[in-house]
């Protein structure tokens, strides 16, 4: 069993940058992969970014390649989501999830532990 939770989120203007972490309870952290989705109201739960559970493979929705980057130190039990050149459409509800299976790709599904989220609120 792991226990997510997230923090950095906030109010930031377009733009702006903000960097979320996500810790993880447990001494099997750094055998999950991890990931960051998103729900804005209204809308269905999105993939953001993806990392393999030593780090080396990464992969981030085109809405945000470029914009963001997905991280982890194992030795923190920590995953971060950086965030730049944040737009009001990123605005949304970041969820944090933890993947049993060592598969790194594009769906926001199969995840076995989910952190309770963190608000982004990108104003205009």
């Amino acid at each position: 069993q792991v226990a997510l939770v997230e923090s950095g989120g906030g109010l930031v203007q377009a733009g702006g940058s903000l960097r979320l972490s996500c810790i993880a309870s447990g001494r099997t952290f750094n055998t999950y992969t991890m990931g960051w989705l998103r729900q804005a109201p209204g809308k269905e739960r999105e993939f953001v970014a993806v990392i393999s559970w030593s780090g080396d493979y990464t992969l981030h929705a085109n809405s945000v390649k470029g914009r963001f980057t997905i991280s982890r130190d194992n030795a923190k039990n920590t995953v971060y989501l950086q965030m730049n050149s944040l737009k009001p459409e990123d605005t949304a509800v970041y969820y944090c999830a933890a993947r049993k299976r060592a598969v790194v790709d594009f769906s926001p599904n199969e995840y076995d532990f989910w952190g309770q989220g963190t608000q982004v609120t990108v104003s205009s």
